[in-house]
């Protein structure tokens, strides 16, 4: 569900494949599929990873929000790594470090070993994932061969939420939680043995890192998703939730401030100067604010008050992936005909639907009735604007500069999907401490002195309760979220203006930014 950045300048480097394509495709899409599966893989697996490391509901949000931030905070200085040092010299580092990452993150003992891991495999996938399509363009020669290559990776790139969705629900009830992490290892290992064997190396484009903007927008980021998760536990006048904001606006200036001044911005700040692509930015991370919480706490939910096992709660997510293709595929049909904006709109108007109907969820609700029907139209919602945003974002720019409008968009789907998490998890916090209270004040009034005892030894509520307080939490975090849409729906009715005749340029467009999943 993701859009990655390709260079889309004339290629000067090495071209083929020692004469076998086929594996070198092999090679490429597998990382591609490792990295988008890891994205959904460890969703199913969170209720069993809070249980073995004694993590909270709130604090749970960073094992996804570690991987994200990472990921999207330095995508693009990996697509420049590439450029600059040589794609499948840069390409190998991201993945032997993608592995080692994970092989770590499986044998974690401590929340913070997880973390810490978490945060690693988002640097390896931020540093192999460009790189892996920025590869395609210099191992298949222009033409059908390398349409029937971008093909196979959009393929693997839409198909990686579902199969991450079942393998972890698979992995989890066979095996353990710790295998979502440890299956990366002998693939990452078997990729870096064949990358060199069977794919040549690009010739290197001389160029600079732009370190400083890379760390102080990824920084700045990280510490205003600390500041709200940390308001969810603590408060807003804790000093640490303070400080945290403080340091992120602090951060996120200085990154404004490097951006303007540098010769090579890794985020050209030229790019936000089009009204049509800076609203296609503000969609995308509204609707991905959205669909990060609606997919966390719905994994909760399915497991915790409907008791799913893992591999049910990954079958229960199909509908929705079967929604997004759907609505992708139409939008990517019809594009041409109807235009963007009504797409745009259409698409945020079905999913605020969604969510809103999300938001009537209770303890006693069942998976037909209560979440079935929202995910299928929150799902339908999101496919109608994967295609259309990332199609708009590369309007209007020029062969040069759509790889790095596109990649914009990935970096701020992925950095909105965090901030929009830690947003919906303090919304969460507060109203399941409220809740909470009732709840307590409730079962002490009618329990026996034996489960008074229990509660004042666990400190947890007995399941009737406790289902209570954590859906009440979850549909008060999906009231936010439909906030969220709604931000994304008024900016696509007041903001975009992309005009039919600007859609001839489109399609060509496509292949230029990568393809779209």
């Amino acid at each position: 569900m993701t859009t990655t950045p390709v260079e889309t300048q004339a290629e000067n480097g090495l071209s083929g494949s020692g004469g076998r394509p086929g594996i070198a495709l092999t090679v490429i899409a597998a990382c591609q599929l490792m990295v988008v599966l890891d994205a959904t893989i460890v969703n199913i697996a969170l209720p069993h990873i809070q249980d073995a490391l004694s993590f909270s509901t709130t604090d749970l949000s960073w094992v996804l929000s570690a991987y994200t931030l990472a990921f999207g905070g330095l995508l693009l200085l990996g697509g420049r790594a590439g450029d600059i040092l040589g794609r499948r010299r840069v390409f190998m580092a991201g993945i032997l470090l993608f592995t080692l990452a994970s092989l770590l993150g499986g044998f974690a003992q401590e929340p913070w070993q997880l973390l810490a891991a978490r945060a690693l495999q988002g640097v390896g996938g931020a540093i192999a994932s460009p790189t892996s399509l920025a590869l395609i363009t210099t191992t298949f020669p222009e033409g059908p061969e390398r349409n029937r290559a971008f093909g196979v990776f959009s393929a693997v790139s839409a198909g990686g939420g579902a199969i991450g969705l079942l393998a972890g629900g698979m992995l989890t009830e066979w095996l353990d939680w710790r295998w979502v992490l440890f299956v990366n290892v002998p693939i990452g290992l078997l990729i870096a043995f064949l990358a060199p064997r069977y794919i040549k190396e690009s010739e290197r484009h001389p160029g600079r890192f732009d370190i400083a903007g890379a760390a102080t927008s990824t920084l700045g980021m990280t510490a205003l998703v600390y500041g709200f998760i940390r308001a969810s536990e603590k408060g807003w006048k804790d000093s640490l939730t303070i400080g945290s904001f403080v340091a992120a606006a602090l951060l996120l200036v200085a990154f404004a401030l490097v951006e303007s001044r540098a010769k090579e911005p890794i985020t050209p700040l030229r790019m936000f100067a089009d009204r049509n692509r800076s609203g296609t930015y503000v969609i995308m991370l509204s609707l991905a604010a959205a669909m990060f919480g609606m997919f966390f706490f719905i994994v909760l939910w399915v497991q915790g008050v409907l008791g799913y096992s893992p591999i049910a709660s990954g079958l229960a997510f199909l509908p929705v992936t079967v929604a997004i293709v759907t609505g992708a595929g139409l939008s990517q049909r019809f594009l041409p005909t109807v235009g963007p904006k009504p797409f745009m709109v259409t698409g945020s108007t079905i999913t605020g639907l969604g969510l809103l109907w999300l938001t009537f969820i209770d303890a006693d609700s069942g998976y037909a009735g209560g979440v079935l029907g929202p995910m299928v139209l929150f799902g339908f919602g999101m496919g109608l604007n994967f295609v259309t945003l990332t199609l708009t974002a590369v309007s209007g720019v020029s062969q040069r500069e759509a790889g790095a409008a596109s990649g914009l968009l990935n970096a701020t789907q992925q950095v909105g999907g965090s901030l929009g998490l830690s947003i919906l998890v303090t919304v969460f916090g507060t109203a399941s401490r409220t809740e909470g209270e009732k709840q307590v004040a409730d079962f002490l009034a009618t329990a026996t002195p034996q489960q008074r005892a229990d509660f004042l030894r666990t400190k947890e509520l007995p399941a009737p309760w406790g289902h209570e307080v954590l859906t009440s939490g979850i549909a008060s975090a999906f009231t936010a979220g439909v906030a969220m849409v709604a931000v994304a729906l008024l900016t696509a009715v007041l903001v975009i203006r992309v005009r039919r005749s600007d859609l001839e340029a489109l399609s060509g467009k496509a292949e230029a930014a990568g393809p779209v999943a």
